[in-house]
């Protein structure tokens, strides 16, 4: 039994999300004390604080920062269309400036902030990507670009006020409970539009299995220490397994009993498609964090290589990637309800 003058006490922003609840669960079985801050927050265990709140609210986020020891910033939206811009940075990067602020006046000594491979993308290919890749001068999406501001004021904020700061870049997180990624693919195989790859369909992606992020981002909450090799870094989290994107999604298809995605279609038809879903959804008003993969960023991501190397994890965070790519993906279809399943 954790003895409560030595318990650690973590607030997880966005802590009822996807990878915030696996987050969540880790350090409530552990023995933490744990604090989530989300909006529509409902509890899903006894034995954590549950804070029903925006990150937009500055004073909420304050309050919660209250006898912290180390705040998980994972809270954030994930849109990829050139439209709800503004929603996009009030979350993203206003969001992350509201968490430095209740980290300063609360004297939180640690921040470990969710960040994404995506801070590096130019739209070119990246192949073996560390590290040293520079952030890129030209806009790809309102996400990619609030992600990078958010790191950037993040990460400038270590070695101040009695911070240490550390930034974790996971790419396409995958596993159960996922609300995005998969149910899209799903979504689309149900309805018999999975059908073509975008371009040759030989371009490479990373994946990561939603338990090895968390164990990245438990790892550098522990050897994050002012003055510490960790303390103002960034670091790329994936499952160390490049595939391409359909190859992976024809894996998952695969365990579920449909065809696999063998035609193809040229990448300037499916950019061209992706412009006028983009289009259409604009003139809609824009739906905030629904992703069907009918982006243009989606698209040019589908036809890149992007993929990274994680040998300073390993150096520096003692990462090992536990769950292999086939086995995350048989843990995460197992968990889907049957009804979901093809006939």
């Amino acid at each position: 039994m954790t003895n409560p003058s030595t318990q650690r006490h973590a607030l997880v922003t966005g802590g009822c999300g996807f990878v915030g609840r696996h987050l969540v669960n880790a350090l409530a079985e552990r023995g933490d004390k744990v604090t989530v801050i989300d909006i529509g927050a409902k509890a899903f265990r006894p034995d954590v604080h549950f804070i029903d709140a925006d990150i937009r609210n500055a004073k909420a986020v304050a309050a919660a920062c209250a006898g912290v020891d180390v705040v998980y910033h994972n809270a954030s939206v994930v849109h990829t269309k050139q439209n709800q811009q503004q929603t996009v940075w009030d979350i993203n990067l206003k969001g992350s400036e509201h968490v430095l602020a209740g980290c300063r006046e609360h004297h939180v000594p640690k921040l470990v902030y969710v960040s994404s491979a995506s801070v590096v993308y130019d739209g070119g290919d990246i192949e073996n990507g560390d590290e040293s890749l520079p952030y890129p001068t030209t806009s790809q999406a309102p996400y990619a670009d609030s992600k990078i501001a958010a790191e950037k004021l993040i990460l400038h904020a270590n070695g101040k006020d009695g911070l240490s700061t550390v930034s974790i870049r996971p790419h396409v997180v995958y596993g159960p409970g996922d609300s995005r990624f998969l149910p899209a693919v799903l979504a689309r195989a149900e309805a018999g539009k999975l059908k073509f790859k975008v371009g040759k369909g030989d371009k490479l992606s990373d994946f990561t299995y939603v338990s090895n992020l968390v164990d990245a981002l438990l790892s550098a909450a522990d050897k994050l220490q002012p003055g510490s090799l960790i303390a103002g870094q960034a670091y790329f989290i994936t499952n160390g397994e490049p595939n391409t994107f359909f190859g992976f999604a024809n894996m998952i298809l695969q365990e579920l009993g449909y065809p696999p995605v063998t035609r193809s279609v040229p990448e300037w038809l499916a950019y061209a498609a992706a412009t006028i879903a983009e289009t259409i959804d604009t003139l809609k008003g824009g739906a905030i964090g629904v992703e069907s993969g009918m982006t243009r960023f989606a698209v040019r991501y589908m036809c890149t290589h992007h993929y990274f190397s994680i040998d300073k994890a390993r150096r520096d965070l003692g990462y090992v990637p536990k769950v292999s790519l086939r086995e995350g993906i048989t843990k995460t279809v197992a968990s889907l309800d049957v009804s979901s399943q093809a006939a």
